[in-house]
C-alpha cells in the first residue's frame, strides 16, 4: 500500500467529470487500498479517485476515520438514488486544504453502487455519512463544495484560495 499524493486546487483533475469504472481486477483492489491509507493518513473523512489524480467513479467514506469496524464505504460507479430534508453545516476537503464553508446537502439519501468486484449494492445513509458521500460524488461529477455557494461566501472563499496561493 501507498499514501498518494492529493491533488489541489487548481488541479484539472478535480473538474473531470469521472467515466465509469469497467474493470473489476487487482489493479482496482490496490487502488482502493491505497486511496484508504491515504484518506486516514490526510486525515479525512472521504476521498475520490480524482483526488488522488484518477478519473475513475470510485470514492471511499469513513466518518469514523478508521475507528469503527465495518464503518468504510468503498463506492465504485456510486449515485444517489433518493434525497429527503436539508441539512447546512461546515465542509472542508483536503483538495482545498484549511478552507471550511457551511453547505446545504441533504440529511438523507439513498445510494446505489458497486464493490471492488462489481456486486450491485444499496444503502441509505444520514447526517454526517449522507454529507460525505454526497461529497465524493460531486467530485466524481468535477464540482466542489466551493461551487455550492453564492454570494459573500463564496467571495470570501475565492480571497482565502488566493490567499494560500492555491490559484
Amino acid at each position: 500500500m501507498a499514501i498518494l499524493p492529493i491533488r489541489l486546487i487548481p488541479d484539472s483533475v478535480l473538474r473531470v467529470d469521472c467515466p465509469e469504472v469497467t474493470e473489476f481486477d487487482d489493479d482496482l483492489r490496490r487502488l482502493v487500498e491505497d486511496m484508504v491509507e491515504t484518506m486516514y493518513a490526510a486525515p479525512g473523512v472521504g476521498l475520490a479517485a480524482p483526488q488522488v489524480g484518477i478519473e475513475k467513479r470510485l470514492a471511499v467514506v469513513d466518518v469514523s476515520v478508521g475507528k469503527a469496524e465495518g464503518a468504510l464505504k468503498v463506492l465504485v460507479n456510486p449515485k444517489i438514488v433518493s434525497q429527503e430534508g436539508k441539512v447546512t453545516d461546515f465542509e472542508g476537503c483536503l483538495s482545498i486544504p484549511d478552507i471550511s464553508e457551511k453547505v446545504a446537502r441533504p440529511r438523507k439519501i439513498e445510494v446505489e453502487a458497486q464493490d471492488v468486484d462489481g456486486e450491485r449494492f444499496t444503502f441509505e445513509t444520514e447526517d454526517f455519512e449522507a454529507r460525505a458521500v454526497c461529497h465524493e460524488v460531486d467530485h466524481l461529477d468535477g464540482v466542489l463544495f466551493i461551487d455550492h455557494l453564492r454570494g459573500l461566501r463564496r467571495e470570501k472563499v475565492k480571497r482565502q484560495i488566493r490567499k494560500l496561493g492555491l490559484t
